[in-house]
């Protein structure tokens, strides 16, 4: 990465935003990005000057953590709301490192694959935070694999075993707690043996106290979406999931997330258009792919299956949003009234939906931003788990320093 791509990055423009900046055009901006061209030092004082304003001041913190697998940084938004500072984060998706590179401008790089990092090398820290890569462990990866005939859970050699990289981490360094996040169909993944391994490894060999819960997104934002959170400490706590409040619907619905398209908003990018900020037409379905997922919803309810397309409106409760989101958004179709092809939503309402406000940055194209918030955790979840985390943190942590004193 040349050091002007870092710094884009951590000011957080984009490059329209850039090349109006800067005075050139888009063009010279993605020379300068991929090092064809050097541009010139008052470019990049300006853009050093626009990183070194974004970056957060040092202030004392509660507790420090690392963000692993961090995708867009939703782990990271929750604990700091709940008073962590982050020293360390590792993210191997370049896309989905110029997105928390834009929201979350620190003086230092992201660290890339996890594997490839030494243990010692990573900073001291009260907590490790982390959502391990899903898929091996996911009924529709596990569905995949057996298809073609690969292994998965443990026996993956690409994902499966960076849950193993957790491990060695936790066990070098020996922070206060930990917090894990995975798909619900972790726990019953190969008969419950995956999860038993788990168990295994961090109570008994790492001797970590272990609590988890299922918990459903929607009592927190208009999605249904089961993840199973994983909370550990070093130490006995009298940590418990039961001090979760979980707000339940309480009269939410997808209107809270959907672009109201009346001029309330100002438009944003190309999501939006116009004085009353109307969704744009590029994210209505064509009659080409609104016809086949008629036909093909049609086709799985003659023979009994669940398969379709996912319609909702202002009151509706969504499916859950996926990675996949990008290739035809049959998961979670916005409707537009009768006779009217209904429409994707846009990443602006995906991040919503997610948990993120609006001033979140998405510095990326919509199949990147569809990608990371599908494979994003909803915000409102964790931070609610961080909240009750916290007491038992600085309690761990507290007796920890006192041990070092005496």
């Amino acid at each position: 990465m040349t050091e002007f791509e870092l710094l884009m990055q951590q000011s957080g423009w984009t490059v329209p935003e850039a090349a109006k900046v800067f005075g050139y055009s888009e063009g010279h901006i993605y020379r300068w990005k991929r090092g064809e061209e050097m541009p010139r030092e008052g470019v990049m004082n300006l853009l050093r000057m626009r990183a070194e304003v974004r970056r957060p001041a040092n202030h004392d913190t509660d507790f420090t953590f690392i963000d692993l697998f961090a995708g867009i940084g939703g782990l990271r938004r929750a604990m700091e709301q709940a008073g962590g500072r982050c020293v360390f984060t590792s993210e191997w998706d370049r896309f989905a490192q110029a997105t928390y590179h834009a929201n979350y401008p620190d003086n230092r790089p992201i660290a890339g694959d996890i594997c490839a990092v030494d243990e010692a090398d990573i900073p001291e820290h009260d907590v490790l935070v982390a959502g391990f890569p899903c898929q091996p462990f996911s009924i529709a990866g596990v569905s995949k694999k057996n298809a073609l005939g690969r292994a998965h859970g443990f026996l993956d050699e690409t994902q499966g075993t960076l849950f193993f990289d957790v491990l060695r981490i936790l066990l070098h360094h020996r922070p206060a707690a930990f917090l894990l996040e995975n798909v619900k169909n972790l726990k019953s993944h190969d008969k419950g043996k995956t999860f038993e391994v788990i168990r295994r490894k961090l109570t008994e060999e790492l001797g970590y106290t272990l609590h988890t819960q299922i918990i459903d997104a929607a009592n927190f934002v208009p999605q249904h979406r089961e993840r199973i959170v994983m909370v550990g400490f070093r130490e006995p706590t009298a940590f418990s999931f039961d001090d979760l409040i979980l707000p339940g619907r309480n009269g939410r619905g997808m209107r809270d997330v959907l672009h109201p398209e009346n001029g309330t908003e100002a438009p944003e990018g190309h999501y939006t258009v116009g004085p009353d900020a109307i969704v744009s037409e590029k994210y209505t379905l064509t009659d080409k792919l609104w016809a086949y997922l008629q036909a093909y919803a049609a086709k799985h309810k003659a023979a009994g299956n669940g398969f379709g397309f996912g319609m909702v409106d202002g009151d509706s409760i969504s499916r859950t949003l996926s990675a996949r989101y990008y290739k035809d958004g049959s998961e979670i179709l916005v409707s537009r009234g009768e006779g009217k092809n209904p429409r994707r939503l846009t990443p602006r309402e995906c991040a919503r939906l997610m948990g993120y406000d609006d001033s979140f940055r998405i510095p990326v194209s919509d199949t990147q931003a569809y990608k990371q918030f599908g494979n994003s955790v909803a915000v409102p979840v964790f931070a609610e788990v961080s909240r009750i985390m916290r007491p038992h943190i600085l309690e761990v942590v507290r007796q920890s320093s006192l041990q070092r004193v005496g």
